[in-house]
């Protein structure tokens, strides 16, 4: 428990400290100039709808720009509530659901190769995100980001072949920013477990999902964030099977060369195939938990060395 109460005190004065220095600061370095890139409208071509690449459930359609890093740090700590929750864990913060360590990387502007590990099954993936489109103010309306992403499961006793062990995930982001800052966001996902997960008797090993996202703007650095998704497996909306459907809420932050987001969901999972393949806690029963996601960018353009250029060619 003093773990936990000294991380998240640690967490809370960390992103204090850097809002206010970012407010302060008149020179932006590498990675303030990368997320206001992110984040800039440019009257004639693609706009950046989103603050980065993590909502709360959900991915966005931004994508990392070519030679950039993401190092991302997504936690989800126990049941807040209910039978396992409260007191005597106090209020989940003593236990952990699941922790979600992972990379992003740009080959280029619009294309990314992502990998990362949870705790929830062992659950390794590598992932490649393509944004097909970007939303323009002289052009399209929406953006279109494309996702496709394989799962590894190292340990555990159900799986009989190494292709047992393997599950694949496909989905279709659609985001449209109706004012800055303000955005809607529809994903269509398909998900294929090669052995069932939770491994039960008549269990779907494929199946249909679609997510919705609503982010609404605070101010020029946060906005407030509602993350739904709803699975189209009929083994799991059978009658007393008692899976539910994942909901969390957020508030995001941008602090200088970090994304930072508060969150509450009932889904335990971190993964989109995990958590779209077996959430079975109800905020109702108190199977909610607090969570959180650190976004860190790294930038291997070699500014310094482009500035040195710019400033020889001046003289």
């Amino acid at each position: 428990m003093k773990r936990c109460i000294t991380l998240l005190s640690f967490l809370v004065i960390s992103v204090s400290a850097m809002a206010q220095k970012a407010d302060s600061d008149k020179k932006a370095t590498a990675a303030d100039s990368l997320l206001n890139s992110m984040s800039k409208d440019d009257a004639k071509g693609p706009i950046a709808i989103y603050k980065s690449s993590r909502l709360v459930l959900s991915q966005s359609t931004e994508t990392i720009k070519k030679n950039n890093l993401n190092f991302l740090v997504i936690h989800r700590f126990g049941d807040f509530a209910g039978k396992v929750g409260g007191g005597q864990t106090y209020f989940g913060l003593d236990a952990v659901a699941d922790v979600y360590i992972g990379f992003e990387y740009g080959l280029s502007d619009n294309f990314n190769i992502d990998m990362g590990r949870s705790t929830i099954g062992g659950l390794a993936d590598l992932e490649l995100k393509y944004a097909v489109l970007h939303q323009a103010n002289d052009g399209s309306p929406f953006a279109i980001t494309l996702i496709g992403e394989t799962g590894f499961r190292p340990y555990g006793v159900n799986f009989i072949k190494t292709s047992d062990r393997f599950s694949y995930f496909g989905q279709a982001i659609i985001a449209h920013s109706f004012s800055p800052g303000n955005v809607l966001q529809i994903a269509p996902s398909f998900v294929r477990n090669n052995t069932p997960i939770p491994f039960v008797p008549n269990n779907d090993l494929d199946f249909f999902a679609l997510s919705g996202t609503l982010r609404l703007k605070i101010s020029n650095h946060s906005g407030f964030i509602v993350d739904y998704a709803h699975s189209f497996s009929s083994y799991q909306h059978t009658k007393g099977n008692g899976f539910s459907d994942p909901l969390g809420f957020g508030y995001e932050v941008e602090t200088g060369g970090h994304v930072f987001t508060l969150n509450v969901t009932n889904a335990r999972a971190v993964n989109e195939i995990n958590y779209l393949s077996s959430t079975q806690s109800t905020y109702g029963r108190g199977q909610y938990r607090l969570g959180f996601t650190i976004s860190r960018m790294f930038d291997f353009n070699g500014h310094k060395k482009d500035k040195k250029e710019e400033v020889k060619g001046n003289n």
